[in-house]
């Protein structure tokens, strides 16, 4: 065991409430062994057997750094980070290694017992953790972090109550929960069902997570093909704190996990009106849509797609980089993976700009229980795909927390907004209501004000006291400074230079103002 004294006092703190919360766990839950608990969530049957590639079925892909010994079966040397799969182990020094979990869960034995490893309750066709390859859903988790023993015991509290739905596995995952919804029959990850799956659990984890099951106020939202820590492996907290499982309640139907979406404003409307939109049959659609029909089944085209300009990635970095707020780290990273994909961007610049976002986001913790680590950038780029090169604005600005308002073009095209509001504004020229030029030149308030007030060097006291941004005040002020400036010295005494008998003379002319005052002396004389 790691020496106490070589961890700072709030991993000691953490430490001892993970000992007390396995504690409480023990003395009122049944404790479950890992294979027992992924063998309920994955029955005989669920994946393909080993060397039977006959039953065509999908498998569970593990994902690990550690060295494999070379040549074992089902290794996989990982030099394609992106690889299939829903288990993960990863380390600092970046390799990745994948098994193949067949039905007998072989492999799994190489997850449990390690560092960090996350697996998903997903099943998968291929090499690709990409949702299109996604086969069946086993179960819906949810991730409560901040979770002490106040939180601990009210969580089963609002379970026994009703409040929230009574999961089937109750995970000690080190600081946090995780809520295990084993599904009574898996659920065909069809992309349909993977958006009506993936609002029904943005709106649970906004009822599951409360002030009563977490002391961190705002939620994780997290989507459902999320990988989550492997039951027997380590926790942050170190090897000797696994993450372990206990048995609360009974497989769930997505009917019952239903009830507990509100139907005052308009939750329950919004998801199952995703789920109503997919009931339409191929007959159906090939009458209503025969354009669709003929260009996506009878030809075999594939989904048409925007490449958009770079712009938009440089854009989304530099708002993550300066706005994003704790609580939204992993969605900025994520979001960042999404937009290089609309952007067409290359992985290697992605995965550079995410490991300096890594530090910048690191030292936004304040506290040792939200550190942000190269596991979260790991879990994050997983939305490299080209399966999200569709994933809509409204979505990430969820997730990542910052407003992103939609162009207001009242439904228009780009191009016939544009030729409408020039109509408008020829309008309101002929009318005498604005000018031709567009907005209206700051430049002349600028003047006048420098004019006023003479004293006034200060660009920041400038904006301040129109009220207009600095940076137009910095766009102007050179040029009417150097005017003042000129008009300034034209005000005072001028010297002229003369040859006079051969000798340079320099004679005082003195200014308008000097003359009237010598002039009105004299008379006054």
């Amino acid at each position: 065991m790691q020496d106490i004294m070589e961890v700072s006092p709030y991993i000691q703190k953490q430490r001892a409430l993970y000992l007390e919360k396995t504690a409480w766990l023990d003395t009122h839950y049944e404790r479950i062994e890992p294979r027992a608990f992924y063998r309920e969530i994955f029955p005989v049957g669920s994946f393909e057997r080993k060397g039977h590639f006959e039953d065509k079925k999908g498998n569970g892909v593990g994902i690990s750094v550690h060295e494999a010994p070379e040549g074992a079966d089902g290794a996989e040397n990982g030099s394609e980070r992106r690889g299939n799969g829903i288990g993960m182990n990863v380390k600092p020094e970046g390799k990745v290694h994948r098994y193949v979990i067949n039905d007998g869960l072989e492999m799994l034995d190489e997850l449990i017992g390690q560092e960090f490893a996350i697996l998903s309750p997903v099943s998968y066709f291929g090499k690709s953790r990409a949702g299109k390859y996604a086969r069946y859903l086993y179960a819906i988790t949810f991730d409560l972090d901040g979770v002490d023993m106040p939180q601990l015991r009210d969580t089963f509290h609002q379970m026994n109550r009703g409040f929230i739905p009574a999961a089937t596995f109750v995970v000690n995952s080190g600081t946090g929960l995780h809520l295990y919804y084993v599904l009574e029959s898996p659920v065909a990850m069809y992309p349909q069902n993977q958006k009506f799956l993936k609002e029904l659990k943005y709106v649970l984890t906004r009822r599951i997570w409360n002030r009563f099951t977490s002391n961190i106020k705002e939620p994780q939202v997290q989507g459902v093909l999320q990988g989550f820590r492997v039951v027997g492996s380590g926790t942050k907290l170190g090897l000797d704190y696994p993450v372990v499982a206990y048995r609360y309640g009974k497989p769930v139907s997505i009917e019952y996990l239903l009830q507990y979406v509100p139907d005052t404003n308009g939750d329950l409307q919004r998801v199952t009106g995703i789920l109503e939109k997919a009931t339409m049959s191929i007959e159906e659609a090939k009458k209503k849509y025969p354009d669709w029909y003929e260009r996506r089944v009878v030809r075999g085209e594939r989904r048409g797609r925007w490449t958009v300009k770079r712009d938009l990635y440089d854009w989304w970095l530099r708002k993550i980089e300066t706005e994003i707020h704790v609580g939204h780290r992993f969605y900025g990273i994520m979001t960042l993976a999404i937009y290089a994909v609309k952007c067409s961007i290359d992985e290697d610049e992605l995965r550079c700009d995410a490991d300096r976002l890594m530090k910048i986001f690191d030292d936004m913790s304040y506290e040792d229980s939200n550190r942000f680590t190269i596991e979260d950038v790991v879990k994050a780029l997983e939305m490299y795909n080209e399966n999200f090169v569709t994933f809509p604005r409204a979505d990430i600005a969820k997730y990542s927390g910052i407003p992103i308002p939609p162009n207001k073009r009242n439904w228009r095209k780009q191009a016939d907004h544009i030729q409408y509001m020039n109509n408008q504004r020829e309008f309101k020229v002929s009318r005498g209501e604005c000018t031709n030029g567009g907005r209206p030149d700051k430049y002349g308030v600028i003047r006048e004000y420098m004019l006023s007030h003479p004293d006034v060097r200060k660009k920041t006291e400038i904006a301040l006291a129109l009220k207009i941004d600095r940076h137009t005040v910095g766009k102007y002020y050179d040029e009417i400074r150097t005017e003042l400036d000129c008009k300034s010295r034209l005000a005072t005494p001028q010297r002229r230079i003369v040859v006079e008998n051969g000798k340079i003379v320099i004679k005082l002319v003195p200014s308008q103002e000097l003359s009237d005052q010598l002039l009105d002396a004299v008379k006054l004389s």
